[in-house]
């Protein structure tokens, strides 16, 4: 493979942002909720590299032959790596396309086949674009898509920061994650936050059940959060994101409820690591790091935690959420799946399409 932009490449990143910026000179892009991909063509070969600059390109090989006839024979594109279902993007389902087994990967390309929305161009020909204005980048792209059809998409962009809010009230039930902001005279410059992103958030009380260890050493690193579903306790995700000194603290903290824990304990047949089902367990191996530690610490299932998250997918939060503040007021049969915020459905096929609300 021979191109202006080699891989690996590091995708370059977004600042978050509490609402959608108004400055001049900005355009506004949904923001598409997959795998973050950069797409490396030099005729026959095509590459596919991920956020981590790690390869993606045997775990998608439905996407082979749709880069092939619809891009042209030199061009590094960067995007999103998407599945579609019944008209929202179902990232839990794109999760289990990351498997060691071929024959799996093979069967679910045909099940479940994933689409690539693309928004930004780093290379055309023998042209490296890294330092042409987005501006110029969005219009060589969009005269190098077209009307791209099938697996392989353009994501739809507007100056309008109403329609950019807009947007991000609407598109949340495609499920996607929000809207991206960049500067028309930006340059791209890997792994480096020159876009701001907006993403929903939200509130929760949750069940604290467990804890993990951080990596550092005996000190919290995240808080197992659950949610009942009538009599039964779900795991729902984690809370994390603590400096150390509050790490410390946690551990204090949370000492009184170690003792007798996996008495009568919701999730007891998961004190072990497992592995049968990694989506739903809190001690679990990896799906993307097979060595990383999973096991867990159980609690006695008694505090209230509220935390801020951005969205569900399924039954378990999309993302780690953060903590907020504990509720002593609140009982733990209370935390339910009821008190969450369900948005409006929107079909990301009519996003795909342009028709916007």
């Amino acid at each position: 493979m021979q191109l202006p932009v080699m891989p690996p490449v590091a995708p370059m990143l977004a600042k978050a942002a509490k609402a959608v910026p108004r400055a001049a000179g900005l355009l506004y892009e949904p923001k598409w909720d997959g795998f973050r991909c950069i797409v490396f063509r030099d005729g026959d070969e095509i590459e596919l590299g991920s956020r981590n600059e790690r390869s993606l390109t045997r775990y998608f090989p439905e996407l082979l032959p749709a880069f092939a006839e619809t891009l042209p024979d030199k061009c590094v594109l960067d995007g999103e790596i998407v599945i579609r279902q019944e008209g929202r993007l179902e990232f839990e389902v794109l999760q289990q396309r990351i498997h060691p087994a071929t024959s799996r990967v093979n069967k679910l390309a045909q099940e479940t086949p994933a689409s690539f929305i693309a928004f930004d161009l780093l290379a055309a020909g023998a042209e490296s674009l890294l330092d042409t204005p987005f501006e110029q980048r969005r219009a060589r792209l969009e005269a190098m898509l077209g009307t791209a059809e099938g697996s392989v998409h353009l994501t739809p962009i507007t100056t309008d920061p109403d329609e950019a809010e807009r947007w991000f009230q609407t598109f949340e039930g495609a499920g996607l994650d929000g809207v991206v902001a960049k500067p028309g005279n930006m340059p791209y410059r890997p792994d480096v936050r020159l876009m701001t992103k907006v993403k929903h958030e939200r509130t929760a009380d949750c069940v604290v059940a467990g804890f993990r260890w951080h990596k550092s050493g005996p000190v919290v690193g995240s808080l197992l959060l659950g949610l009942y579903d009538g009599d039964h306790l779900q795991h729902v995700g984690v809370a994390a994101s603590f400096t150390m000194a509050r790490r410390t603290e946690l551990l204090k903290e949370l000492a009184p409820y170690r003792n007798d824990a996996l008495e009568g304990h919701p999730w007891r047949e998961w004190a072990a690591p497992q592995t049968d089902n990694p989506d739903r367990m809190p001690g679990a191996v990896s799906r993307w790091n097979a060595g990383k530690d999973l096991s867990w610490q159980p609690l006695r299932p008694e505090l209230v935690v509220e935390v801020r998250y951005d969205q569900l997918e399924g039954n378990r939060f999309r993302h780690t959420s953060h903590f907020t503040r504990w509720r002593p007021d609140r009982t733990p049969a209370s935390c339910s799946y009821d008190q969450l915020d369900v948005p409006v459905r929107f079909d990301v096929g009519d996003v795909l399409r342009g028709r916007m609300p």
